[in-house]
C-alpha cells in the first residue's frame, strides 16, 4: 500500500476475529493499522493487536532494513493498538516512547511499567522533529478514550487520526466505506459527539491531504466526503430522510402490524422504509439505522408490565449514545394491560429534541378496525399529510406574557405532556415553562 514516499504501511489484517470488542460482528475481519515515517529519525505510529506481534515486528524490519526506529508514538491505549509495546521495547531498546501522560498511566496498568526511562510526554500543540517531517500532537480526549492524541505531519500533510475515521473490515476486502464506518462510529464513538466536534474544529485549521486511521483504509480522495459525514454523525443530525421501524413480536401480531404500517408508509410516499426485527437482526445495524434516518417507529409487546427484552436493549443502546433530533412514534401490543408505549417513552425521556408523533397505535392482542385505522393515520402523519384528530386540526396556543407556543401535536414532553394532548386536557397545574404563568394567560394561534 502506497501512502507517501516517506510514510509506509506496516499494519496487519485479522480474519480470525468474529466479534470486535466482544460484541460487534465483523464478517470481513479487521485491520489494525500501524505506520512508519522514514526521515533522519524514524517514528513508528502505534502497535497492533497482540495476536499479530511477529507479523508486525517483521513488517517493521522489512520496511526499515538495516535501520532501527527512534520513536514509537502511542496515540491510543486500547489493546488492539498497544498490546505489543513491550515487545517493541525489547526489540528496540534505544527507542523512545511518545505519548500522553494519561497513556503512560495506562501503560502502568497494562504492563506494570510506564517506561519512565524512555518517556516523551506530549500534549496539545507539542511537536517532534524527525528531520524534514515535524509531528504536531493534538489531544483528542474521549475520542473515544481519555488518553487519545492524534498526530499531524506537516511535510506530507497527513493526519494520523487514531480511531477517528476508522471502520470495520480488513483491508484486503472490498466494501463500501460509509456503511461499516457508520456502524463503527455509532457503536464505538457515538456517545462522544461533542468531543468529536471539538477534534473536527482542530482539524479544520490544518491542511490535511491524507487521513491515516487505526482501522480501515487510508483516506486521500475527496476528504470533504469523510469529514462531512463525521460532522453529521457527531452533531447528531440525520444523514438521510427515511423511516425506521424497529420491532419485537412474540406470536406474530405485532409483526403483522409493522408490515402493514410499512406498506401504508410506502403507499403514502415514504422515500425509504427500513424494518428491523430486533430479535433476529444485527443489533448494531439497527442502531446505525436509527441514527441514520430522521424518523423511527418503536413497536413492541408489553412484557412483565414493561417491554420485550430486545426492545429494552435497543433503546438502551440509543440512549447511551445520545440519541436525539428525531421524529418518534410508537406501536404497543398487550392482551389485558398495554404499558409498552409508556415504558418506551420513559426510557427516551432524557433524549434531546425528540418530536413525538401524535398518533400512538394500541393493539389489543391482534389488529382490528380501530388499530388498523390508527396505523393509517400514523402512516399519513409520518409522511407529512395533514391529519385531523377527533375531527379537529391540531391547535397551537401562545403565552401572552413571553410568547412561548404550546403545540397540541407536539405536546411538551420536557414538562411531562405527551404529544397529541389537547390544550383543554392539560393538567390543572400546567404553567408556561418559560415564564411560569398559568393556562388562562394563553391564546389560540390563528392558523
Amino acid at each position: 500500500m502506497y501512502i507517501t514516499n516517506d510514510i509506509k504501511y506496516i499494519g496487519v489484517n485479522d480474519h480470525e476475529i468474529d466479534l470486535f470488542e466482544g460484541q460487534y460482528d465483523v464478517p470481513n475481519g479487521m485491520a489494525y493499522n500501524s505506520y512508519a515515517i522514514l526521515d533522519e529519525k524514524i517514528a513508528v505510529m502505534d502497535s497492533v493487536d497482540g495476536n499479530f506481534k511477529d507479523e508486525w515486528l517483521k513488517n517493521i524490519k522489512d520496511t526499515l532494513g538495516e535501520r532501527t526506529p527512534d520513536y514509537l508514538v502511542v496515540q491510543h491505549m486500547e489493546p488492539d493498538h498497544s498490546a505489543n509495546i513491550v515487545s517493541f521495547v525489547q526489540e528496540y531498546p534505544n527507542a523512545k516512547i511518545v505519548s500522553s501522560s494519561k497513556a503512560f498511566a495506562m501503560m502502568k496498568n497494562f504492563f506494570n511499567t510506564d517506561f519512565s526511562d524512555r518517556q516523551i510526554v506530549v500534549g496539545e500543540g507539542d511537536t517532534l522533529s524527525l528531520g524534514k517531517h515535524t509531528l504536531t500532537f493534538l489531544t483528542a480526549p474521549m475520542v473515544h478514550w481519555p488518553e487519545v492524541i492524534v498526530t499531524y505531519d506537516d511535510y506530507d500533510k497527513v493526519l494520523f487520526s487514531a480511531d477517528g475515521f476508522g471502520k470495520f473490515g480488513a483491508l484486503d476486502v472490498e466494501e463500501d466505506w460509509a456503511c461499516e464506518a457508520r456502524r463503527y462510529y455509532f457503536g464505538i464513538v457515538g456517545k462522544y459527539g461533542v468531543q468529536v466536534q471539538s477534534l473536527l474544529k482542530k482539524a479544520s485549521k490544518l491542511d490535511i491531504q491524507t487521513i491515516c486511521p487505526l482501522h480501515g483504509p487510508v483516506l486521500s480522495d475527496d476528504l470533504s466526503y469523510y469529514l462531512g459525514l463525521y460532522d453529521t454523525w457527531s452533531s447528531y443530525k440525520s444523514e438521510d430522510e427515511g423511516i425506521v421501524i424497529a420491532y419485537t413480536s412474540v406470536y406474530g401480531n405485532t409483526k403483522k402490524a409493522v408490515m402493514t404500517l410499512a406498506d401504508k408508509l410506502k403507499a403514502n410516499g415514504a422515500k425509504k422504509v427500513v424494518v428491523n426485527d430486533l430479535a433476529r437482526c444485527d443489533m448494531h445495524e439497527a442502531v446505525e439505522d436509527a441514527f441514520r434516518y430522521d424518523k423511527i417507529v418503536f413497536a413492541t409487546t408489553t412484557y412483565n408490565a414493561e417491554i420485550f427484552p430486545f426492545m429494552r436493549e435497543f433503546i438502551s443502546h440509543l440512549t447511551e449514545r445520545n440519541f436525539q433530533n428525531k421524529t418518534v412514534a410508537f406501536i404497543e401490543n398487550g392482551t389485558w394491560a398495554p404499558t409498552a408505549a409508556k415504558a418506551m417513552k420513559e426510557m427516551l425521556s432524557k433524549c434531546k429534541n425528540l418530536e413525538y408523533a401524535k398518533t400512538d397505535v394500541k393493539i389489543m392482542s391482534a389488529l382490528n378496525d380501530e388499530s388498523l385505522a390508527q396505523l393509517e393515520t400514523l402512516a399519513k402523519e409520518l409522511c407529512g399529510a395533514k391529519v385531523t384528530f377527533g375531527g379537529e386540526s391540531s391547535m397551537k396556543y401562545v403565552c401572552n406574557v413571553c410568547g412561548w407556543i404550546y403545540d397540541e401535536e407536539k405536546g411538551s414532553p420536557e414538562n411531562g405532556v405527551a404529544a397529541g394532548t389537547a390544550f383543554d386536557d392539560l393538567p390543572d397545574d400546567f404553567v408556561c415553562p418559560l415564564c411560569g404563568v398559568p393556562q388562562e394567560n394563553f391564546s389560540p394561534v390563528e392558523q
